[in-house]
């Protein structure tokens, strides 16, 4: 069974893909009264699961009539795609933070399935087995030789 912060992302991408303009402007203590929860455990949902790896631009207003603006990135022209990826990852980069980004080019088609799960395989730390700030380079230069073989891949057609 599903935890609530699944059922909250699962809920907020409904509506996102529901949306024509791809954003979503939602208030956090609605959201909460909704899920009967603490307001707190809408921040989490979305400070986790709706990041820039991930594809998502979130915009937060607090106060009274403070509301949670979150929308989806799409790249329309692939120097731009390619240039903020490649800003993203840096020179050092978490799985969780990779693994959103795998998952950002298999939801915009850019990956396979098959491409994405070799992807995850390949930056996981249990195959990258150095220690932790090494580990985070060595996964950033594994995701950045990825980008570069689909954007040679793009341009190729």
């Amino acid at each position: 069974m599903a935890n609530i912060s699944d059922i909250i992302e699962q809920h907020i991408k409904q509506i996102l893909a529901q949306c024509g303009d791809g954003s979503l402007e939602i208030q956090r203590s609605e959201l909460a009264k909704m899920f009967q929860c603490v307001p707190s455990q809408i921040n989490y949902v979305i400070s986790t699961r709706f990041t820039v790896e991930q594809g998502y631009h979130v915009e937060s207003k607090r106060g009274g009539g403070g509301y949670i603006r979150i929308s989806k990135i799409e790249w329309t022209c692939p120097k731009a795609w390619y240039d903020n990826i490649v800003k993203l990852i840096g020179g050092s980069i978490t799985e969780t933070a990779a693994e959103g980004v795998i998952e950002q080019l298999y939801e915009q088609d850019m990956v396979t399935t098959r491409e994405a799960h070799l992807m995850r395989a390949a930056i996981s730390r249990e195959v990258i087995k150095v220690p932790t700030p090494i580990r985070d380079q060595l996964r950033a230069n594994i995701m950045l030789a990825f980008i570069r073989s689909l954007v040679v891949r793009t341009e190729r057609g």
